[in-house]
């Protein structure tokens, strides 16, 4: 009877041992991993940088890191422009770049909403400025064009819908 309640004390006590250190290395884990995330935002900022082109149009990308952020200077067949870029990282992880100051070529807004065509006509619409493209690896990817309810044309230098800038090494 004195073996059982020594077996008994013996396996509780290492139970709850074992239980009792298990926490401490998940909540180490987590640390690290919180630690690391950081790092990589930072080296994805540092890796945006560098000679970007299109491999089916004459379009090539510079990005630089400047003091205050990022600058490009974007060369096409028909345009020389230089100005302010924004890297961004959305909370799903997609990474975005904004190029400011590039005004898109065609523009006539979200047409589902208007009820005859003679209100298109009637009202002067604003053609936006500024290219965003989605960040991924080493490809950066602009979405050229929308379509009949969304109509828009951002270089028309380039007649793909998706232009795909690849950094070059």
């Amino acid at each position: 009877m004195i073996l059982y309640k020594l077996t008994t004390a013996f396996t509780a006590i290492l139970l709850i041992t074992a239980c009792s250190n298990k926490p401490k290395e998940q909540r180490i884990k987590k640390e690290e991993t919180k630690n690391t995330a950081g790092l990589s935002q930072v080296k994805d900022e540092e890796s945006i940088e560098g000679l970007y082109s299109s491999k089916e149009c004459d379009i090539t990308l510079e990005i630089r890191k400047e003091k205050n952020g990022f600058t490009y200077f974007l060369k096409t067949t028909a345009r020389k422009v230089n100005g302010k870029a924004v890297f961004t990282k959305e909370s799903s992880g997609e990474r975005n770049l904004l190029l400011d100051g590039i005004q898109w070529d065609e523009y006539e807004g979200d047409i589902s909403n208007q009820e005859d065509s003679d209100s298109i006509a009637s009202k002067e619409i604003e053609i936006p400025t500024g290219i965003s493209a989605g960040y991924v690896k080493d490809t950066l990817t602009i979405q050229n064009y929308g379509n009949a309810m969304n109509y828009y044309t951002k270089l028309s230098e380039c007649g793909l819908k998706y232009i795909q800038l690849i950094k070059n090494d």
